[in-house]
């Protein structure tokens, strides 16, 4: 099937998803870069001519009511996943949504529901989650080439305290959802065991948000995953995988381009290259395209129990830090 994909909004994170759906069409895959919605039409026709999209809309309501759509990837603000989410599900539309997925853990629960009750396709967009470097790390901690392993630590942080949605406070701004999303999947991905005890502590911006902060997960198999994620700083974005026999890092856990095992005496003994790649977003798009082909309702590289998992976590945590956002009070 041809599975035509529609944008809704047109920031820097839609011309990222734009630059795959094209390439997904240039190498002969049957995805088609149909139409993009904006607030206005003619920043959506800009986008159209630049990206190579044959429609543009300048309202949302205009895009998710075009019936030759058969995917809208919700590319706005966290604030507004929910409400753009949501629409287009009414409108009989499959949804690929942008991390974090909503606002908050409740938001979660009602879109996916929802979509279940529509008999329609919904699954996050946390892209590390779709790519291939998933399965290569999990079957080297599966190989014991590093023997038991016991912890994990992972970091992400970019110094971009400019940017308008990381401080606002109404754009549900701050680290957390943005950056340290990344970390905490990365953990939940290579221990999927429950949760047993969260501990954590965050620096605030100014405007209330978190700028940055410090979370350490303990698993009920024993486990620890040490993770950090700010706004405020560059740091190496690394992931570290802990056995007794030696470790693994992986080079940026937000999008792995390598993966190098170390012995007991911190000597690389393998380099593993990832998969080439358009820019890593294709994964999400052939996901989508197999399960609308399958018939499924949800992608098994993130089903909605581990979406709204992922939520509450965030929930707690922005909870024990004293964030509510201007919404939710």
């Amino acid at each position: 099937m041809k599975m035509r994909v529609a944008i809704l909004g047109a920031g820097n994170i839609a011309r990222s998803m734009a630059a795959a759906v094209r390439g997904l069409q240039e190498r002969g895959e049957d995805v088609e870069p149909y139409a993009v919605g904006a607030r206005e039409l003619s920043r959506a026709e800009a986008f159209a001519k630049e990206q190579g999209f044959a429609k543009a809309y300048g309202s949302y309501e205009e895009l998710v009511s075009d019936p030759e759509v058969d995917l809208v990837y919700v590319a706005t603000p966290h604030s507004m996943h929910y409400e753009h989410a949501k629409l287009a599900l009414e409108h009989g539309k499959n949804v690929l949504c942008e991390k974090a997925f909503t606002m908050n853990a409740e938001q979660a629960r009602d879109l996916t529901a929802f979509a279940e009750e529509k008999g329609l396709l919904l699954t996050e967009a946390i892209w590390p989650r779709y790519m291939p470097s998933r399965q290569m790390i999990l079957d080297l901690i599966d190989s014991g080439v590093i023997g038991k392993v016991t912890s994990l630590s992972a970091n992400l942080g970019y110094p971009i305290t400019h940017v308008e949605r990381m401080t606002n406070p109404n754009l549900c701004g701050g680290a957390l959802l943005d950056l340290g999303v990344y970390p905490i999947n990365f953990a939940c991905m290579a221990f999927p065991e429950k949760i047993k005890e969260v501990s954590s502590a965050c620096v605030k911006w100014e405007t209330g948000v978190d700028a940055q902060n410090s979370i350490t997960l303990t698993f009920e198999d024993g486990r620890m995953a040490v993770l950090y994620s700010s706004m405020m700083v560059q740091s190496d974005r690394l992931g570290v995988i802990n056995g007794d026999k030696g470790y693994i890092e992986v080079q940026n856990i937000n999008n792995p381009e390598e993966i190098r095992i170390f012995d007991l005496s911190r000597a690389c003994i393998r380099t593993i290259p990832v998969p080439e790649q358009i820019n890593g977003y294709e994964y999400e798009v052939l996901a989508c395209k197999e399960a609308l082909e399958k018939g499924w309702k949800e992608c098994p590289q993130m089903p909605h129990a581990e979406t709204i998992r992922i939520m509450e976590l965030m929930d707690s945590l922005r909870k024990s830090w004293g964030i509510i956002y201007p919404m939710e009070k």
